[in-house]
């Protein structure tokens, strides 16, 4: 059990309203829903997911140290007598009141991030900059879904002065009620694009759907929105009719209240100056890409607005790093040298997509090396999905993308749209491409790797690390 507890027992069955049962500790230490990756002294919740019912786990979790498991009264008779449980309902329903719970004795600041694009790197800057100032929560990897958050919330202690959590969704309905789960004091929309374009009619409809964050916004509450997305004045329109007592914009465009001013992109960082809400700031943004610098500006918004020193929060955002699959980059050894590795393979839409292309641009080549892009299907695009891959073949062209090997039948579109010198090849699926994208790289180049996760184009990555692992990678992981 960790050594600060997280929960007290009796708090946790009064607000899951639970029975008890068992030889019961008197507070856990942290909750999992995975008997693998549990520590001693948590609590495992026997969450039934789509292909999996946690109940077949709960013995694995109290042998593995967990301090009780939390199951449904259906479930009680599999499993075994005298064991730590509280029996509730329905499992995924007591999480979400525990969630309620922990926001109820929250007394720091919460923010709220959702977008079409940029979620998961918003928030990750956020937790960056606000843990400078004070303790700081923030959802674990991409938990933005409507099991995800309400264990990012139960997760939280009592006493943080920050936290901060992702909210994502696929269709109409589902960012209302996790954003009126987390109740938060400020809300981010990084931006609006054409995403999930399958389940909604137009990009209006997305919008809307993103707006339902402001429905959770507590009274006072701040929405930070993107004044250079196309929907911005729609979306403010919604926060206005949702009561949110102040829309502060972020962008390049005259009028925004944190501005971009200037910025200088390099292969490895960016430099930036900004004016955020009056106060003018020069600040150094160690992950590359310029959709980071224009998401940094609402990052350094919120964290002034939630009470957090600016100067400080724009001195971290020097130590900003990708997430894994959005931007990691490895250095491989390959025949005639070294090559740079852009792994950008964590899941893809065509504003991520063309930021992604935009960054293989910015990459330095070798001598002799080429900048290759590997690139599979976005999904769920609907019927537009044929124009907007074909579309991506300007950006390519634009970038000097020098080659492109394609997976998947929708990329098929992009493959046909390409230059014929650019063309390295095709495969109907990233298992057939995998082995020509390794006889392809050679030292100098410069590969980065995209496409929507149900595109599965991370095994090309392992694939690359395994074959071309460098020597400094290599003692990194035996160090």
């Amino acid at each position: 059990m960790s050594a600060k507890a997280l929960w007290a027992v009796d708090a946790m069955a009064a607000a899951m309203q639970a029975r008890g049962e068992g030889p019961l500790p008197k507070t856990i230490g942290g909750i999992s829903i995975d008997s693998r990756t549990l520590s001693p002294g948590d609590a495992f919740f026997a969450i039934a997911g789509d292909n999996r019912d946690g109940h077949a786990f709960v013995e694995a979790a109290l042998k593995a140290g967990a301090g009780l498991a939390v199951v449904a009264k259906n479930k009680r008779d599999t499993l075994p007598t005298d064991v730590p449980l509280l029996v509730v309902d329905d499992v995924l329903d007591a999480l979400r009141d525990l969630a309620r719970a922990g926001r109820a004795r929250l007394t720091g600041k919460v923010i709220a991030v959702t977008g079409s694009v940029g979620k998961t790197s918003t928030k990750e800057a956020l937790r960056l900059v606000l843990s400078r100032e004070g303790e700081t929560h923030a959802s674990a990897a991409s938990y933005n879904n409507h099991w995800g958050v309400p264990l990012s919330l139960a997760r939280c202690p009592a006493d943080v002065r920050f936290a901060v959590f992702e909210l994502g969704m696929n269709h109409v309905g589902e960012i209302g009620p996790l954003s009126r789960l987390v109740q938060p004091d400020i809300a981010i929309i990084t931006t609006v694009a054409p995403v999930h374009l399958e389940h909604f009619p137009s990009i209006d409809a997305i919008a809307d759907a993103k707006a339902e964050i402001f429905e959770g916004l507590i009274e006072g509450g701040i929405a930070i929105l993107n004044r250079d997305n196309e929907q911005f004045n729609r979306l403010a329109d919604r926060a206005l009719d949702a009561r949110v007592s102040r829309v502060v914009s972020f962008g390049e465009e005259a009028g925004a209240d944190a501005q971009l001013t200037r910025c200088v992109l390099q292969p490895d960082f960016s430099t930036v100056q900004a004016r955020i809400l009056g106060d003018d700031v020069t600040y150094k943004l160690g992950a590359p890409g310029r959709h980071l610098v224009m998401n940094s500006l609402a990052v350094l918004a919120a964290a002034k607005l939630a009470g957090a020193d600016l100067a400080m929060a724009a001195l971290a955002l020097a130590d900003l790093q990708p997430a894994s699959g959005r931007g990691t980059r490895i250095m491989l050894d390959v025949p005639g040298g070294q090559a740079l590795l852009i792994d950008e393979s964590y899941n893809a839409n065509p504003v991520s997509m063309a930021a992604a292309i935009a960054l293989l641009g910015q990459a330095q080549p070798g001598p002799r090396g080429r900048r290759i892009a590997v690139l599979g299907d976005m999904l769920e695009l609907g019927p537009q999905s044929g124009a907007l891959h074909a579309g991506l073949a300007q950006p390519i062209v634009d970038h000097a993308v020098d080659l492109v090997f394609c997976a998947g039948p929708a990329m098929r579109n992009l493959w046909e749209a390409l230059p014929s010198n650019r063309r390295g090849g095709y495969a109907n699926d990233s298992g057939a491409l995998e082995p020509q994208v390794l006889d392809a790289v050679s030292g100098g180049d410069a590969i980065m790797i995209k496409g929507s996760f149900g595109s599965k184009m991370t095994p090309i990555v392992k694939a690359l690390q395994r074959k071309f692992a460098s020597r400094a990678a290599m003692d990194t992981a035996q160090g």
